[in-house]
């Protein structure tokens, strides 16, 4: 399970911490579930976040998994409302929309568009990190509460055609 914590000052985003936390395959699955609770209170006790952005459950084709998915979705809900923490959730697709501008985007273009957006070298390989920053992003943005930073007008997604059109003069052919 990945997660990534920002601090907002101003339209700025900061990195504070992202990370991934990982579990052996054979351990019981509700040992992990505790492991998750306790994990992410130490996360709030560490940076006393104002709110939790998680992404939404997506229907997968292995129902096993997707249930395991949502039991630990559940139990990091559960801690941030346990700290009174609001918790709001984003469909996979509107954090891939936010990020690059496109629903459809691949994990590794949405990784590099949050190394622009946020102005930092570079980010741990693990998905399951960038995914949760990703979220993250998603959420200070879609609060308007910050900027997209560095990006250039055309990554932004405004969904106005003009402006595509205008930016992106070698994309449109007659």
């Amino acid at each position: 399970m990945g997660f990534g914590v920002l601090r907002l000052e101003g339209r700025n985003m900061a990195l504070l911490e992202v990370d991934a936390i990982r579990f052996p395959a054979e351990d019981d699955h509700t040992l992990k579930l505790r492991a998750i609770f306790r994990h992410v209170l130490r996360i709030i006790e560490r940076h006393h976040p104002d709110e939790l952005a998680i992404e939404a459950q997506f229907f997968g084709k292995n129902v096993q998994s997707m249930l395991k998915l949502g039991r630990a979705q559940g139990v990091a809900i559960a801690a941030a409302l346990h700290r009174e923490i609001p918790v709001v959730e984003y469909a996979p697709k509107r954090v891939k929309q936010s990020i690059t501008g496109n629903g459809n985007a691949t994990k590794e273009q949405v990784a590099a568009m949050l190394v622009s957006i946020l102005g930092v070298k570079d980010l741990p390989t693990s998905t399951d990190a960038t995914d949760a920053l990703a979220v993250a992003v998603c959420h200070a943005l879609a609060n308007g509460t910050a900027a997209k930073g560095p990006l250039p007008k055309a990554a932004r997604g405004t969904g106005d055609w003009g402006s595509f059109i205008r930016n992106n003069p070698g994309r449109v052919k007659s």
